[in-house]
């Protein structure tokens, strides 16, 4: 009897629904649509229509021609959208969107845009969402469905657009789809926590599914609507810590990345991650992972906020500080290992060290004595100090007398001659700093900012603070006028080259040495006879040259004298450069100063007669290829204090710097030499001799090498690329894209790709085939 009462009942709504459609389809008569219309409004209550029929009706109502002229238009209109707006809001989504992505231009696409846009400012998605966190909610939904609902939800943007394209309406776009997206989930989590307040039970996990599948697809600026609120919310209501902490608990495996990243950024300080995330990081190994390894060791573009938040989150509880531990151990095994040092980018060197300083100043008095014990930073310093990059060598310096005045005893702490001012900021910070998160939130700023900065701060003299006023009784007395007044000299400034050579030799004078270094470079050049004669003797002077009595811009003089007297007395004075080049009891400095003044020296006798000029360049304007800034820089930079004379001279081994200042030279003078006829013969040789040292670990030297390939393609006639290299063109080529796009370091990456542009539009040029004349 039941069974039969049953179909008795299915069979009415169904016939009853047919003949609606069947009318809807084929009658052209307003008063017939409208009837059938009320009828279908009137059965969305019911659970069978809406379970069996709906779906269909609304694929008739979408393709149906139910708009006429009549008056009764307006009606027809209400009762058709009220069909989309009243009945489940998950079917009409899948079937509107569908439709929209099928559809090319026409009525039925426009109605469909239009209910869509209703659908949305109707409040529909908060239905929608809210209907799968009540109890038994979604208990029907095939696996397949509920994946097609959520990708949908999470998608509508991109499925319109793509169709859509110029023509998308804004309530489309994700500028305002996904906040609509994020108050919709917010909404749903307050109606949770009114129904957990009143005993019922609720199911976050198809909310947590279509935030993981947004923010996997790359859209994470929905948190910029939802953390702020979450956080005001969980801070006054421990209610909503709950629920949140447990949406996120339910969010997929594969999304757990995403979300947390996406999370952590919009959210201001460890307390808010806290209250958000409570223990997961306990909990969900990926969320472990993610947050102790991952975003802390293999990525390193996050902002310092996001690595404070990390890491003061783990710090904040007793249960996740043996996580902080763990994370301290993690990051000091990377920032001692040499072979980081040498193939990651400084980027990643930088954002290492920060998460390192961070982690030590998060550290309580008692585990700062544990980690005191078995403190192995020091190697870590030891290797940035032997790297050739300035910014890596600075970054060893400040962050190993950061970490030594924090770790170390007093007696036993580093000091270098850095920054004064910005240092001593730095170490009062970290002196100042507690477990607890909130007193370090200034030291890392400092921190960064003067690693980043290229030249040291002068630190404000002393002299000059006081008041005049105080000191100077006489200020009513009128002072001489002293301004035309000139110091009297002891010494006259030389006059002949050999009186020159003979003060720097043996005077014991500062103002004769004074004054015949400031006189030497003029001196030359207009005594070109004589100073041939003393040359070599005079560049041997020079290269030994001390400033012994701190004389005024002493390098700049020596150096503009040595380049004079090599364009002076070419073949000798090179040939003496370069053989006191590679012998050995000479210093770093003097072999960069041999360096530079070869560079120099070539520019100088590069340009055309008519535009000499009486005095060397300084060295920051060198710049023969445009494109390669940075070697200027590379020159430029002063080297490591406290290495003192080397005796011996390892070229391809510790004296790495050398090396990659040599390349960086020998890739100038190629392009120096655009013009000569032997410009073919030097490109030849010196890619032979850079080819060796291709894959060398230092990032200096590889960029040496890139810089020389290039000055070679700049130099060398394109047909003389082919001819010259010929096969060992392609080799190049592949050397180079390799280098473009795996290199760890971006200037590298940098210089080969325009190193592969030159030798692009050389090649195009030679192999043109012309046009056939008929």
């Amino acid at each position: 009897r039941d069974v039969m009462g049953s179909a008795g009942t299915e069979a009415p709504v169904r016939l009853q629904v047919d003949s609606c459609l069947r009318t809807l389809s084929a009658s052209r008569d307003p008063g017939e649509i409208v009837h059938a219309l009320r009828t279908l409004t009137r059965n969305l209550e019911d659970g069978e229509f809406t379970r069996l029929h709906y779906t269909h009706a609304i694929q008739v109502l979408v393709s149906a021609h139910c708009f006429g002229g009549s008056c009764d238009d307006e009606e027809i209109k209400k009762l058709w959208c009220e069909m989309f707006l009243r009945g489940p809001p998950d079917q009409t989504l899948l079937l509107l969107l569908d439709t929209i992505s099928s559809t090319g231009e026409s009525a039925a696409l426009e109605r469909c845009m239009s209910v869509l846009e209703k659908f949305l400012s109707a409040g529909r998605l908060q239905v929608l969402l809210w209907s799968r966190c009540e109890v038994g909610g979604a208990c029907s939904d095939s696996p397949q469905l509920r994946e097609t609902i959520i990708g949908h939800l999470a998608a509508l943007p991109s499925i319109t657009c793509n169709h859509l394209h110029t023509d998308t309406p804004d309530a489309f776009l994700p500028q305002q789809y996904y906040p609509l997206l994020a108050a919709s989930i917010l909404d749903s989590l307050e109606k949770t926590c009114c129904a957990l307040r009143a005993g019922q039970d609720c199911s976050l996990g198809f909310v947590a599914q279509v935030l993981g599948k947004v923010c996997i697809q790359g859209y994470t600026q929905i948190f910029e609507t939802l953390a702020p609120r979450l956080s005001s919310l969980t801070r006054v209501d421990p209610l909503w810590q709950r629920v949140t902490q447990r949406l996120l608990e339910k969010v997929p495996e594969r999304c757990t990345e995403c979300v947390i990243t996406g999370l952590i950024r919009s959210l201001s300080g460890a307390a808010a991650v806290s209250r958000l995330m409570g223990n997961l990081v306990v909990t969900n190994k990926k969320a472990q992972f993610v947050l102790t390894h991952k975003l802390l060791l293999q990525q390193y573009q996050h902002t310092t906020a996001l690595l404070k938040s990390v890491l003061g989150y783990l710090a904040l509880d007793s249960e996740r500080r043996t996580l902080l531990k763990q994370v301290l151990r993690s990051v000091c095994q990377v920032w001692c290992n040499s072979s980081a040092v040498k193939h990651t980018s400084v980027e990643q060197q930088l954002y290492v060290s920060k998460a390192l300083l961070l982690c030590v100043a998060l550290l309580s008095h008692s585990e700062i004595q544990e980690l005191r014990q078995g403190n192995c930073m020091l190697g870590g310093v030891q290797c940035r100090l032997d790297s050739s990059i300035e910014r890596i060598r600075r970054m060893g310096m400040i962050v190993g007398e950061c970490l030594s005045h924090k770790l170390d005893t007093p007696g036993s702490q580093l000091k270098f001659q850095v920054s004064k001012m910005k240092a001593s900021c730095i170490l009062q910070k970290l002196q100042m700093c507690s477990s607890h998160f909130y007193y370090y939130n200034c030291e890392l700023e400092i921190f960064v900012s003067f690693l980043d900065s290229q030249s040291g701060q002068s630190v404000p003299s002393e002299a000059g603070r006081g008041s005049d006023s105080e000191l100077d009784s006489d200020d009513d007395l009128t002072p001489y006028d002293m301004s035309a007044d000139q110091e009297k000299k002891k010494s006259a400034p030389p006059r002949y080259v050999r009186d020159c050579l003979e003060a720097l030799i043996s005077s014991d004078d500062a103002e004769r040495v004074e004054l015949s270094l400031q006189q030497a470079e003029a001196l030359f050049r207009k005594n070109v006879k004589a100073t041939q004669e003393v040359s070599v003797q005079f560049s041997k002077v020079l290269l030994h040259l001390e400033d012994r009595y701190s004389t005024a811009h002493f390098h700049t003089l020596r150096q503009n004298a040595m380049v004079a007297l090599t364009v002076t007395d070419v073949k000798p004075v090179v040939d003496y450069w370069t053989t006191e080049f590679y012998s050995l009891n000479y210093s770093l400095r003097q072999r960069m100063d041999i360096l530079e003044v070869l560079a120099l020296s070539a520019q100088e006798l590069s340009e055309p007669i008519i535009n000499k000029h009486a005095g060397a360049q300084p060295i920051s304007a060198v710049t023969a290829l445009e494109q390669c800034d940075d070697i200027t820089h590379c020159r430029s930079q002063p080297l490591c204090t406290g290495r003192g004379p080397q005796v011996t001279f390892d070229l391809l081994g510790s004296d790495h710097l050398v090396l990659g200042r040599l390349l960086h030279t020998l890739g100038l003078l190629m392009h120096l030499a655009i013009n000569a006829p032997v410009a073919s013969q030097m490109g030849r040789a010196l890619l032979d001799f850079v080819w060796t040292v291709r894959f060398h670990t230092d990032q200096m030297v590889r960029r040496g090498v890139v810089f020389a390939v290039c000055g070679v393609f700049l130099s060398m006639p394109g047909e003389n690329l082919l001819a010259e290299l010929g096969d060992d063109l392609m080799e190049t080529r592949a050397w180079l894209a390799d280098v473009a796009e795996n290199d760890c370091d971006a200037d590298c990456r940098s210089l080969a790709v325009q190193s592969l542009m030159l030798l692009d539009k050389n090649l195009k040029t030679q192999l043109q085939i012309p046009d056939m004349e008929t």
